[in-house]
């Protein structure tokens, strides 16, 4: 298996080489392991500390800078496409902060081993065994549970119950099939629309429960107009991709 590890960064100085450090030696995992980091330019020495953390690790880090046309969104697609290219069977998407730990990446690709059927693994804060951080507030709470039990699920009418998880085991054949100039979102809210186009066309996705933990270090990038605008965009993406089905589905492009 040839598993691709994407990391979107924008200011992770201070957690890149920990995060990478982990996943560099994870067990239980078979075939090769690419971790590509995908910066944003950071302005605090990110893309630096990658560069040098990939010159120290040959053919295990790999780092694709973006400059100019910022956004999670951007970043995650650069990413996948990317890993693609790098011959990716599963493609990992995770956050640089530990909010996702590396520790569940083995049982996902276990999941994705053991059971065909399944598509996407999502680690998902709202299943059962799922669970927040603990020194989350009451309110932050309620916003994310609404979020996602809520607002976005019954406007979509999704099956998943974490619509917002950026935390996700993907198989090469559904990113393909999903067709990533598909997706426009660029914020936080790409995670609601990648979750909207994959049940669309067929896609089913497997629920882990996981223990979401607040980042370590730096500040979240999570503000308010960021929550406003993935409320409005929401009823967009549903314009947009109501009338997929599973004929929809892209061709593999041939090799």
């Amino acid at each position: 298996m040839n598993l691709v590890i994407v990391i979107p960064t924008y200011n992770e100085a201070d957690n890149i080489e920990a995060i990478t450090a982990e996943l560099l030696t994870l067990p239980a995992i078979e075939g090769k392991r690419t971790i590509l980091i995908v910066d944003d330019d950071s302005p605090d020495g990110t893309g630096d500390i990658a560069e040098a953390l990939a010159q120290r690790n040959p053919g295990k880090i790999a780092v694709l800078h973006r400059e100019g046309d910022p956004g999670l969104g951007r970043a995650y697609i650069a990413g996948f496409r990317q890993a693609l290219a790098m011959g990716a069977d599963v493609v990992v998407q995770m956050d640089a902060d530990f909010s996702h730990s590396p520790q569940y990446i083995p049982a996902f690709l276990e999941t994705l081993h053991q059971n065909r059927d399944v598509d996407v693994v999502v680690g998902s804060r709202y299943v059962t065994g799922g669970r927040l951080d603990e020194h989350w507030s009451w309110w932050r709470r309620f916003l994310s549970w609404w979020a996602n039990a809520i607002y976005t699920r019954l406007i979509l009418n999704l099956s998943v119950k974490d619509g917002t998880a950026g935390f996700k085991a993907w198989r090469r054949e559904t990113l393909e099939g999903i067709g990533l100039d598909r997706i426009n979102s660029n914020g936080y809210v790409f995670q609601v629309e990648m979750a909207y186009v994959t049940e669309r066309l067929g896609y089913r996705a497997r629920e882990i429960p996981i223990y979401f933990e607040d980042r370590r270090i730096g500040k979240s990038k999570m503000s308010v107009p960021v929550k406003i605008e993935a409320a409005v965009r929401t009823w967009q993406i549903r314009m947009r991709h109501r009338h997929l089905t599973p004929a929809d589905r892209r061709t593999a492009p041939k090799a």
